[in-house]
C-alpha cells in the first residue's frame, strides 16, 4: 500500500520561510492609505467656518415640496374632470373674454358719441352719455340701438345756464360699419327735461343781490336789495313762469316794489297805486308832526290832490288847532299815502328831504321804469338749437323746491352723419 505524500511547510534549512500572502500583498497599494490620507488645503483658500443654517434649506424645499404637490394635486384634479366638465370651462372662460371685449367696445362708442356731442353742440364740457342693452355688440351689427342716456350739465341759454339737460333716446339708427366707425345716429323718439336751478340763478343775476325761490307750480319769489342812488333798496317781486312757444320760457314779473326802509315804497309803473308813496308810518309822523304837516300843504299841487279846501288849508296854515283837527282825521293818513311823489316832488326837492328821504333818489327811481325793473328779474330763456335735423318742443313747466323743471320731447333727430 501506498503511503500519502506529505506535503511540509518547514522551510528548508538553507531558506527562511517567506509567508506568498505577504508577497502578494507587497506587490498591491495599501488602500487605507488613500481613505486614511488628509489633504490639508492651502491657507489661502481655506474659508472661515460658519455654522450651516438647517433651517432656510428645509423651509425651501418644504415650500418647494409643497408646491409640487400643490402643482400636482391640481393637474391630478383637472385630468380627474370629465370631458363635459372640461368644455363647461372652456366656454365659461370665452364667455368671459367676450364679455370684456363688448365693455371695451361700448365704452369705445360712448366716448366717441359724447365728443361728437360735444363738437356739434358748442359744448365747454362734453356730455355723459350711456348706452342701455347687452350684447351691445349685437346692437351694432345690427345698427339700432336700444336706449341711450344723454346728461350735458351747464347749457347757455340766453342770460342764465340751464344747470342740466338730461334726455333719453329711444328707436335709434346707427350710421357707420362697426364700433369704430359711428358716423352718426338717427334718433326715433326722445323724451327729456331741463332744471333751471335757483342756485344758479341767485349767481347769475346776483348783481342785483335778488335771490329766487318758488312758490306753487308756477311762481318764482324774488326777494333781495337792489342799489339805486347809492342806496340799498329792498326788493319784492313775484314772477309767473309759462311756455313761450315751442321752445321758450317766459316770465311775467308782478308785484314789485322797492322798500326804501320805512319811509316810502316805490312801485314802477304810472296807474294810481304805483309810483313813490309814503309807508303807513311815515304818513302818522307827517299828521303828528307839524313842520312835517305845514310842509307839504304848502305845495298848492298836493293841496290839490288831496282834495282839502284852500280855506281849510289857510286857516290849518295859520293856527296849530285847525292844523290838528285837520291831520288827526283817519282819512288825512290815507290820503297823503295815495300822494305819488314822484309826479308832485319833481319841482319841490326840498320837500322830500323834508319828509326824511333823500333827493337823488327821486331821479334814480324816476329812471327805473317797470320794464327796466322786470327785465332785471325776468327768467326767461330759449331752448338752444340742436344741430342736425327733427324737432325739440316743451311739453311742461313746473316750479319746483330746487328750481324749475321744463320737461320736452323730439321726434326724428339726427346727429353726425
Amino acid at each position: 500500500m501506498r503511503s500519502p505524500h506529505r506535503i511540509t511547510t518547514e522551510p528548508p534549512p538553507d531558506k527562511p520561510y517567506t509567508n506568498p500572502y505577504d508577497e502578494l500583498a507587497a506587490l498591491a497599494p495599501n488602500p487605507l492609505d488613500e481613505f486614511l490620507h488628509e489633504d490639508k488645503p492651502d491657507a489661502a483658500d481655506e474659508a472661515p467656518w460658519e455654522p450651516p443654517n438647517h433651517r432656510r434649506g428645509s423651509r425651501r424645499r418644504s415650500r418647494s415640496r409643497g408646491r409640487g404637490r400643490s402643482r400636482g394635486r391640481a393637474r391630478g384634479r383637472f385630468a380627474g374632470l370629465p370631458l363635459a366638465a372640461k368644455a363647461l370651462v372652456a366656454v365659461l372662460v370665452a364667455a368671459a373674454f367676450l364679455v370684456l371685449g363688448d365693455r371695451w367696445a361700448l365704452l369705445y362708442a360712448e366716448h366717441e358719441a359724447a365728443e361728437k356731442l360735444k363738437e356739434q353742440m358748442d359744448l365747454s364740457a362734453a356730455p355723459e352719455v350711456e348706452i342701455e342693452g347687452f350684447p351691445f355688440l349685437t346692437q351694432v351689427l345690427d345698427k339700432r340701438l336700444d336706449q341711450v342716456k344723454v346728461t350735458v350739465p351747464d347749457v347757455a341759454a340766453d342770460r342764465v345756464s340751464l344747470a342740466k339737460v338730461s334726455a333719453t333716446a329711444t328707436d335709434i339708427t346707427i350710421q357707420g360699419d362697426g364700433p369704430t366707425s359711428v358716423k352718426g345716429a338717427r334718433i326715433g323718439a326722445m323724451e327729456g327735461e331741463v332744471l333751471l336751478s335757483f342756485e344758479d340763478l341767485n349767481r347769475e343775476l346776483g348783481a342785483s343781490q335778488v335771490t329766487f325761490t318758488g312758490k306753487g307750480r308756477d311762481q318764482v319769489l324774488a326777494r333781495g336789495t337792489l342799489p339805486v342812488a347809492g342806496h340799498d333798496l329792498k326788493a319784492r317781486a313775484d314772477a309767473r313762469i309759462q311756455r313761450n312757444g315751442e321752445r321758450g320760457i317766459s316770465t311775467d314779473i308782478g308785484r314789485m316794489s322797492l322798500q326804501l326802509g320805512d319811509l316810502a315804497t316805490y312801485r314802477p309803473g304810472t296807474r294810481e297805486k304805483e309810483g313813490l308813496h309814503l309807508s303807513r308810518a311815515s304818513a302818522d309822523r307827517v299828521a303828528k308832526e307839524t313842520a312835517k304837516a305845514k310842509a307839504l300843504l304848502s305845495v298848492p299841487a298836493i293841496v290839490k290832490r288831496l282834495g282839502v279846501p284852500e280855506s281849510v288849508v289857510r286857516e290849518a296854515l295859520k293856527s296849530d288847532a285847525k292844523l290838528h283837527d285837520l291831520t288827526g282825521s283817519p282819512r288825512f293818513v290815507n290820503d297823503v299815502m295815495g300822494l305819488n311823489l314822484i309826479d308832485v316832488a319833481m319841482g319841490h326837492p326840498w320837500l322830500l328831504k323834508k319828509l326824511g328821504l333823500d333827493p337823488a333818489l327821486l331821479k334814480g327811481l324816476s329812471q327805473l321804469t317797470r320794464p327796466a325793473l322786470a327785465d332785471r328779474l325776468t327768467l326767461a330763456f330759449q331752448l338752444p338749437k340742436l344741430p342736425g335735423e327733427g324737432t325739440v318742443s316743451l311739453r311742461d313747466v313746473t316750479v319746483e323746491k330746487e328750481g324749475i323743471r321744463v320737461r320736452l320731447t323730439g321726434v326724428g333727430l339726427g346727429f353726425g352723419g
